[in-house]
Formats: structure tokens, C-alpha cells, sequence
């Protein structure tokens, strides 16, 4: 889920179901939204001469999405034997019972109510399922309960909500945590610089080419929106409505309860540090 549309220095680009590495490929959701952008990006990860998969995030409560994304992995010669979910939103989870019930297959989370099955996810976890390894990364931050997959073989992480393709994501209060989103985009940068991430292939928006590149603006960009605020706090606005409708004056009002989310999280980081 987004608290803005596209901002300057973020690739643009068309969402497309269909390979977007040698092992992972996307079956885009009919859910698009101002929140969804074009809509849930579910994931389909296999080694290519194997004929298991993981689908990471089944969506929304879609039948016949659900069926797509099964009829997908099905025509490529490969039965969907694990589903990993990235966080508990219902644009990537809800989906998650129902398609476990379709493809016989156990659901893992890093939350406890919503794993189907005897395991669930932990840092530092390696998911090896039909030769494919997925590595789990906490990134707690936009909610307290997100992961990223990081998938060595193609230098790639999926973020779900963590990175978007386009646009900025939420830190959805007080579920989510400023300091602690901070970390987990630093997490991340570490995977560009330290295990050669070069591709984020996220949850919502295309396809990234520039791994390093998007974990930059997102943490430059999430250090001018702290500066907005705490200036706008020694202006005189108060509340974190106050405060969105001025420091999102630009952003189209639709937006704005998810910017309040943001914002809300912002001022408790700032009164923690005691900066306001």
C-alpha cells in the first residue's frame, strides 16, 4: 500500500504478468487501486528444471486470480508446493487460505495467525523448495510482521509493501515503526552492497532494475518527509491531520489517510528522539 503516487527520481513503468527473472514470475491481481497501484503482484519462484514452485503473497480473495495463478504454474510444468506470505495486508494475504485449500499447499508467515501449517517464518530462515533458495530478510517497518525474500540465484529481493515499484510506501501505524522501517531499508541497502541484490521485485508497481538506486531514494526520501514534518511541528501544526495537509498539500487527497498513517509514525519518532 502507497501514501503517494510516483515522485521524481522513481521509475515509471507498465505492470505485466509474465518472467521477470529466470525463476520468478508475476500474475498480476484484478485488484488496482490509488492504494493497490496497478494491483497485488503475486509471485511464482522455481528453478527452472524443477517442477515445484512457491508463490510468495496469493493476494486478494479472488477466485478466479487465485486459478490464474495456479493455471500459470501449471502451463510452465511446476505444482505449487509452498506459499510464503510478505505481511498480513489483505491485498497480499487474504487470498492465502483459500488458495492453500486450492493447491494443498502449507502457508508460512512471520505472524502466527495467519500460517497454515506447523512452520512459519523467522529471520535467517532459507526456503529450499524443488532447488530454489529464498533467504528470509525482517523488514519490519511498514507493518511490524513484514518480510523480503532475498533470491541469490538472480540477484534479486521481493519486498512486498517494504519497496514499492512506484511511488513510496506507508508505515502503517502504530503497527508500523519508523526506526524501525529505517533499519530494514538499511538491511536492504546491505543486500545490494554486501550479496550483489541488483533487482526488487516488489509487491506493487514494476519491475526495478536498480536495487541500490530505489533503497536510496526511498531512505532520502523518507529523511525529507521527517524534515517536512518536524518543520511543520515548529510551525504550529499539531495534529497529524494538521500536518498532512500541509506537508501533502501535493499528493491527491485520496491519499491522505494513508499519509496520516505515515505522518502519525513520523511524530512518534521524532517525540522519541525528542526532537519535537
Amino acid at each position: 500500500m502507497t501514501d503517494a503516487a510516483a515522485l521524481p527520481g522513481q521509475p515509471r513503468g507498465e505492470v505485466v504478468s509474465g518472467p521477470a527473472t529466470a525463476r520468478a514470475v508475476n500474475v498480476l491481481a484484478p485488484n488496482p487501486s490509488a492504494m493497490t497501484l496497478d494491483g497485488t503482484n503475486t509471485w511464482i519462484v522455481a528453478e527452472p528444471d524443477s517442477d515445484l514452485a512457491v508463490v510468495i503473497d496469493p493476494g486478494p480473495l479472488d477466485d478466479g486470480h487465485l486459478r490464474r495463478v495456479i493455471e500459470t504454474a501449471e502451463k510452465a510444468g511446476k505444482r505449487i508446493a509452498l506459499t510464503l506470505l510478505t505481511h498480513g495486508h489483505p491485498d497480499h494475504a487474504e487470498g492465502a487460505a483459500r488458495f492453500a485449500e486450492l493447491t494443498r499447499s502449507d502457508v508460512r508467515a512471520l505472524d502466527p495467525a495467519l500460517r497454515l501449517g506447523d512452520e512459519g517464518l523467522t529471520a535467517g530462515d532459507v526456503i529450499d523448495t524443488g532447488g530454489v533458495e529464498l533467504r528470509v530478510v525482517p523488514t519490519p517497518g511498514h507493518t511490524a510482521d513484514s518480510l523480503c525474500f532475498h533470491l541469490p540465484a538472480d540477484q534479486a529481493v521481493l519486498t512486498g509493501d517494504t519497496i514499492l515499484g512506484r511511488g513510496t510506501t506507508m508505515v502503517a501505524h502504530p503497527d508500523g515503526r519508523l526506526g524501525d522501517y529505517l533499519d530494514s531499508l538499511r538491511r536492504l541497502r546491505s543486500l545490494t552492497v554486501d550479496d550483489g541484490v541488483r533487482t526488487v521485485l516488489p509487491g506493487h508497481g514494476p519491475v526495478l532494475d536498480d536495487a541500490q538506486g530505489a533503497v536510496e531514494f526511498y531512505l532520502a526520501h523518507r529523511a525529507s518527509r521527517l524534515a517536512q514534518v518536524e518543520t511543520a511541528v515548529e510551525s504550529g501544526y499539531r495534529t497529524a491531520g494538521e500536518v498532512v495537509a500541509h506537508v501533502y498539500a501535493d499528493v491527491d487527497r485520496s491519499l491522505w489517510p494513508a499519509a496520516e498513517l505515515s505522518v502519525r509514525a513520523q511524530l512518534e519518532y521524532l517525540r522519541e528522539h525528542g526532537l519535537v
